[in-house]
């Protein structure tokens, strides 16, 4: 994973996903994958942009979300580019679902528990808070137990 200053070529948000930091920098973040490793190396290099860092990324699927999830640095963007896709959120017990469509959008809230559901090929694009995020795999209707990297009391 390397963070590729002064970027001019075509890239794809699936694969290479863009990082928004303080001074309204925008870096492409070549070699990105969901590895521990990889993640860990992202937050050290990330980190001094705190709480304001975004990862723009697309991500194509079909079917239900395996994990929930949590922001608690901040609020994050969900985009249906194509498709269908339902977000539900658990607010404090209470389980509430938005169905997006093309061009539709929907913003969870820092710290609220979500997960998504793509229904039939769909493609969202995701403007996320890459400070502190929490993962909870999905074993139930609600969020359980928590896997995370660093939050902002961790990061380096």
């Amino acid at each position: 994973m390397r963070l590729a200053h002064h970027e001019r070529k075509a890239m794809d948000l699936r694969t290479t996903p863009v990082h928004l930091g303080l001074g309204s920098r925008a870096i492409p973040v070549e070699g990105f994958t969901w590895d521990p490793e990889v993640l860990q190396a992202y937050s050290t290099a990330v980190a001094a942009d705190g709480a304001e860092g975004r990862m723009v990324m697309i991500f194509d699927g079909d079917g239900l979300g395996d994990h929930w999830e949590s922001h608690p640095a901040g609020d994050e963007l969900v985009v249906c580019l194509s498709g269908s896709v339902t977000v539900t959120r658990d607010v404090d017990g209470v389980l509430d679902r938005v169905l997006l469509g093309p061009g539709e959008a929907t913003i969870n809230p820092a710290g609220v528990w979500h997960v998504v559901d793509m229904e039939g090929p769909t493609s969202i694009l995701a403007v996320t808070a890459t400070l502190g995020t929490d993962h909870r795999p999905r074993t139930a209707t609600r969020p359980t137990e928590c896997v995370g990297t660093p939050g902002p009391e961790e990061a380096p």
